[in-house]
This record gives C-alpha cells, structure tokens and sequence, in this order.
C-alpha cells in the first residue's frame, strides 16, 4: 500500500493539464481581443472610404 503512487500520478497529470488548458484560454483570449481590434479598424477605415 505504501509503495502505490498510481493516485498521485495521476493528480500530477491532471495538474499539468489544468494548467495547459489555462494557458491555452488566456492566450485565445488574447488572439481574440486583437482579431476584434483588427476587424473595427478594417470598418472604419471602409467606411471612410466609402464617404459613410
């Protein structure tokens, strides 16, 4: 019994997933704020363009 660490491996991975998961949201969040930003000056620089 003392020498069984499968549940503590396995806590280990599950930890290490977590924290690719949260770096993986962060920098979605990150790409999407800059994709937004893009995509409002792409709308405004057309509507200038076009006298709107």
């Amino acid at each position: 019994m003392k020498d069984d660490t499968s549940g503590a491996t396995a806590i280990e991975y599950g930890l290490i997933v977590s924290l690719i998961v949260v770096a993986i949201l962060v920098s979605m969040q990150a790409v999407a704020s800059e994709t937004l930003e893009m995509w409002d000056h792409i709308e405004t620089e057309s509507l200038e363009a076009m006298g709107a």
